[in-house]
């Protein structure tokens, strides 16, 4: 089968490797039928290292259950499923706390050794613990709604609920990615009554208000702190959510929010140089939360909108392209031409 491996800094290319075959008897085979790619994804594009042996590619898909263990019990061949972003056996005590990337006998998707989600199919292990069966056709249109639930729809979602915002709620987000713009859309449904977003972006943006953005800022730096603070009247918003990673990012959140405020930091943090704004966080009683997302955890909570329409998440994706032309997907992204890419095996 093929399957993408970056194969160094700005070159993803697509391989031949063996097939998966079932390993244990907890396994599943899963045919994909789309996949994506994460802005995690492009960082690692970006910035690989010529030496570094090539590594497989993909951490979030839906496909079709091919064959199983003989101890698998709730998937069958034949099945419609989605995969979070991290496989987990769902028993262990971190994942009956929600916890699940933190698995005692999870793990990765991707690795030098094994295919990631960017392929024709993938083994699953734990398949009982991790994926989510969507009673759906193989061609239906809801495949991209239903791909978000495997990351970027579950990550905005855990931003917003970590953040603990309710009804009435003064909101920020910093990043108009696909994270920040899903992290919209979970802000409007968990009831927040003001949400602002930063964007460069009028298309996104357009999105966004869509979503249930209020109040758009396209001011960069300390412009942007004087607007969100005047908008808000001097007081700051009680809850600011990051969804890019940097550390002026991440010091802009700090600036926002009001002291007693809430930080929900999604964006991967791309360098540990955050202290400065650490302390800041400290002297104003700032709480931060946020993290790598569980995504497992939500896909039963936000399926049944999906299914049934009341909300498109899928429309992040901007770029369809076939695995065979994933290069051409990661290079839109990185050049900031697409905002995410879908990718049909």
């Amino acid at each position: 089968m093929q399957s993408a491996f970056l194969a160094g800094r700005g070159d993803v290319r697509v391989i031949d490797i063996p097939d998966p075959t079932i390993e244990q008897s907890t396994d599943a085979i899963v045919r994909v039928l789309r996949t994506g790619v994460c802005g995690s994804d492009v960082h690692r594009f970006r910035t690989a290292a010529a030496e570094e042996p090539p590594v497989s590619m993909g951490h979030e898909f839906v496909g079709v259950v091919e064959e199983v263990g003989t101890a698998v019990r709730t998937v069958r061949p034949g099945d419609v499923v989605v995969a979070p972003l991290v496989w987990s056996d769902g028993t262990c005590d971190f994942c009956r706390m929600g916890l699940h990337t933190s698995c005692r006998n999870g793990g990765l998707w991707s690795g030098a050794d094994r295919s990631g989600a960017q392929a024709e199919a993938v083994r699953v292990p734990c398949a009982d613990g991790t994926l989510v069966v969507a009673p759906v056709a193989e061609d239906s249109v809801l495949l991209p709604s239903l791909l978000t639930l495997s990351d970027v729809y579950g990550t905005g979602y855990h931003a917003a609920r970590t953040a603990r915002i309710a009804s009435g709620s003064t909101v920020c987000v910093i990043g108009d990615g696909a994270v920040g713009l899903l992290a919209v859309l979970s802000a409007q449904q968990l009831g927040a009554h003001r949400i602002v977003l930063l964007s460069h972006h009028p298309e996104r943006a357009e999105l966004a208000r869509e979503f249930g953005a209020t109040d758009i800022v396209t001011e960069s730096g300390q412009d942007a702190v004087d607007v969100v603070d005047d908008l808000t009247r001097g007081v700051g918003t009680q809850v600011v959510i990051e969804a890019v990673g940097h550390k002026n990012a991440f010091e802009q959140a700090i600036a926002i929010v009001r002291d007693g405020g809430i930080v929900s930091q999604i964006g991967v943090p791309k360098k540990p140089d955050h202290l400065s704004a650490l302390v800041k966080a400290f002297d104003r009683n700032v709480a931060l939360v946020g993290g790598l997302a569980p995504t497992r955890a939500y896909i039963e909570a936000l399926l049944p909108a999906v299914l049934d329409g009341s909300v498109v998440p899928g429309r992040v994706f901007d770029n369809e392209v076939t695995l065979a032309d994933i290069q051409t997907g990661y290079q839109h992204m990185a050049d900031r031409s697409s905002l995410k890419t879908i990718v049909r095996p």
